[in-house]
């Protein structure tokens, strides 16, 4: 079905062509030249990639079909776990990432208990490479039809009239400063969520066309100004319109900075106003196409992200076990006093823990008064006398009692006085 409908979606791009000189030859003989038609070049150029990038993503989740993992419902495991009164999630599965938490609707990857097998995730983190490749290789042709893309009147009519409403007087002051450094500007801005930062970005964006504007408007003004005899008012003209482009070149540079430090930022204010008022079909074909692409292959990127993070908290969860259950009995030789169930989380080490020590946040309850955890305390390494009295415990009562009824029943049993038996 996607294959049949991109094909009806493309088909419209085979008329968009251009007008180019080709050289004809006559049958008896000579050459003329004549007009022949040629796809345009960004279709040229851009359509045949985007299906080759196409045709990568579904050979790729063409082998998927049989994996060492699987998907089972966030309800069923919910549901499990109530019956258990355990963690929603299990040793399969592992501890939700932030993606899955997020994004409650999608179902939990689940693999074996001893994790993936190392060709399954050496396939995986291959698919994953390859994806990573093809997204970005869609978003550069997404922003390179966006950058060819006209600037809507409509975007052009909703800017205030100068840089600085666009900016603030922050962002502004800097830019408008002597020393100028990007990065240091940036670090300086509250960037600690994604709507923040596509905030700053629209507003950069929009301070950019306002000093282009203003510099495109008075190019007129200052070649009338050129021919007359006011020598001041051509020395003003010139003045600011050095000063918007000086203006205009810094912003678009703090602009680029701040796409380099967050590739992932989403589409601008500018952007979507092109993409609503494009009159362009070819460009079109390839802005949605290209968004397609990317989008997908973020999605698959996304889904290996999260089995191979399942995966890591499996094998981890299973090293601890081990490690756990072979510090008790092969190292210490003591008996297991309690079994160990599944935990979901890694090891967490104290600094005064043996390198084989239980998980920290074991769902099971952990076993106190183990020896050799706990560091020694100043005041009872003050004296050597005080040390040497410790060591010499008190027999409780409970066991006096014990001690003087065994007695009691050895000497009867020697004296012969021990009652008999029915």
């Amino acid at each position: 079905m996607w294959c049949r409908e991109m094909e009806w979606l493309l088909c419209v791009s085979d008329s968009i062509v251009e007008l180019v000189p080709s050289i004809q030859q006559f049958p008896g003989g000579g050459t003329y030249e004549v007009m022949a038609t040629r796809p345009r070049s960004d279709l040229y150029m851009n359509l045949p990639a985007l299906k080759k990038l196409d045709a990568m993503l579904l050979s790729m989740l063409d082998g998927f079909c049989e994996t060492e993992f699987w998907y089972v419902d966030r309800g069923i495991i919910l549901a499990e776990a109530d019956n258990h009164d355990a963690y929603p999630l299990s040793a399969s599965s592992g501890r939700p990432s932030i993606r899955q938490e997020e994004k409650w609707w999608l179902p939990c990857p689940k693999v074996p208990p001893n994790g993936l097998s190392e060709d399954a995730r050496k396939r995986l983190q291959q698919c994953r490479d390859c994806t990573n490749q093809i997204l970005k290789a869609a978003m550069a042709i997404n922003s390179s039809v966006l950058a060819e893309m006209e600037i809507p009147t409509a975007y052009l009519e909703t800017l205030p009239k100068n840089g600085k409403a666009c900016l603030g007087d922050i962002i502004y002051r800097y830019i408008t400063a002597e020393q100028f450094s990007p990065e240091c500007l940036l670090d300086c801005l509250d960037l600690s969520s994604e709507h923040h930062t596509l905030e700053i970005a629209n507003r950069i964006e929009a301070a950019v066309h306002v000093w282009k504007q203003k510099d495109w408007k008075k190019q007129p003004k200052h070649l009338k100004a050129k021919r007359s005899t006011w020598g001041g008012k051509v020395k003003g003209l010139v003045a600011d319109t050095e000063k918007n482009q000086f203006l205009a070149i810094r912003a678009e540079t703090l602009l680029h900075s701040l796409r380099l430090r967050f590739p992932g930022l989403p589409q601008t204010a500018l952007d979507m106003n092109k993409i609503q008022y494009n009159k362009d079909v070819g460009q079109s074909i390839l802005e949605s196409y290209s968004r397609v692409m990317e989008s997908l292959a973020f999605n698959i990127m996304a889904r290996i992200d999260d089995v191979l993070y399942v995966d890591d908290a499996v094998k981890r969860c299973a090293a601890a076990e081990s490690m756990a259950l072979f510090s008790r009995g092969g190292l210490g030789g003591l008996p297991i006093q309690k079994r160990m169930s599944p935990s979901p989380f890694s090891i967490q080490h104290s600094p005064f823990a043996s390198p084989f020590a239980t998980p920290t946040f074991c769902s099971s309850t952990p076993l106190t008064g183990s020896p050799g955890r706990t560091p020694p305390s100043r005041n009872k390494m003050s004296s050597k006398g005080q040390s040497e009295l410790k060591q010499e415990k008190p027999i409780p009562a409970d066991f006096e009692k014990m001690w003087s009824y065994t007695g009691n029943l050895s000497a009867r049993k020697v004296s012969g006085d021990a009652p008999e038996r029915d």
